[in-house]
């Protein structure tokens, strides 16, 4: 697996410390000192693959760490707070991910057996890489240098590296994306609700009639897939995108809580440094004084 490693870091060289575009369809690369503020977002359903460095994700209170070694994969869009470092020997962090396409995956589900175990009821999960698996990114972003092939081949290499993790450890976490009938799925349908409602007040019993379960089985079911209760995964939610809105510097922290649906700033205040550690406003300047100091660097 080193050369195959080794190759994909070559391909992937000129990726930037931020999300980057690679020319493939749902295909994005990252590289170096990624800035704490740009790890913690809500992140969309991908398959993560370390290709130098570390990485550590915290979901909730759960905390998943992962290497070159292993893969990793989330099925439903959630708040999250990422940390890189870089490798043993210095190498700087290196990674690159696939946003999952459900009417992708479902293609596929006929073809691969359902497996003996139970649906996982978490969304997200790190699995070791086995060389397949890697042999198919390495066709994948070799495309980089082929542009004009993308449109062809592209779709049949993002097949494969679904095909091989749906043969992996967490198959029965990638078929529920693609199975409206799984709890996960049901669940991720009020997931969606609450990503793109985040400003409105929550209203559980709502969401418990939306997933078709009572509000008893709802609060359990929405904290297995998620680690956090809905209010908590709200409240997350309220948070990363508040600090978006003062991090553009067009908001003060009153007008980030309003917009981002708290009736009390002094609430909103407290629990934005309870979670970020520090007030908005030191928040927003460390950020803001970050991304300055970047662009002037870039000069």
């Amino acid at each position: 697996m080193h050369q195959q490693l080794y190759e994909l870091r070559s391909l992937a060289a000129d990726a930037e410390n931020r999300k980057t575009e690679t020319g493939i369809p749902r295909v994005f690369m990252v590289r170096g000192e990624v800035p704490e503020h740009a790890l913690a977002t809500v992140y969309e359903p991908m398959i993560n693959l370390i290709l130098a460095g570390r990485k550590a994700m915290m979901v909730g209170n759960r905390t998943l760490r992962y290497d070159p070694a292993t893969y990793f994969v989330m099925t439903v869009d959630l708040p999250a707070i990422g940390t890189v470092s870089s490798g043993q020997n210095g190498e700087p962090y290196l990674a690159i991910s696939l946003t999952l396409n459900p009417e992708v995956v479902d293609g596929l589900l006929s073809d691969v057996p359902v497996p003996s175990s139970a649906s996982v009821p978490r969304a997200f999960e790190v699995a070791p890489v086995t060389p397949d698996l890697l042999d198919a990114w390495v066709r994948l972003f070799r495309l980089r240098q082929k542009p004009d092939e993308i449109a062809a081949l592209a779709p049949a290499y993002e097949r494969e590296i679904l095909f091989r993790v749906l043969q992996g450890p967490h198959g029965a976490l990638l078929r529920d994306v693609a199975t409206p009938t799984t709890m996960l799925a049901r669940v991720n349908q009020t997931i969606r609700w609450v990503r793109d409602h985040y400003d409105q007040p929550l209203r559980v019993d709502a969401l418990a009639a939306m997933a078709a379960i009572s509000t008893s089985a709802f609060h359990r079911h929405f904290k297995e897939v998620t680690t956090l209760s809905p209010l908590q995964f709200q409240k997350k939610m309220r948070l990363l995108h508040a600090r978006r809105l003062l991090a553009n510097g067009g908001h003060n922290a009153t007008a980030a809580a309003f917009a981002v649906g708290y009736e009390s700033v002094t609430q909103f205040s407290r629990e934005y440094a309870r979670l970020f550690g520090a007030s908005p406003a030191r928040d927003a300047a460390r950020i803001i004084g970050e991304l300055r100091n970047s662009k002037e660097g870039c000069r």
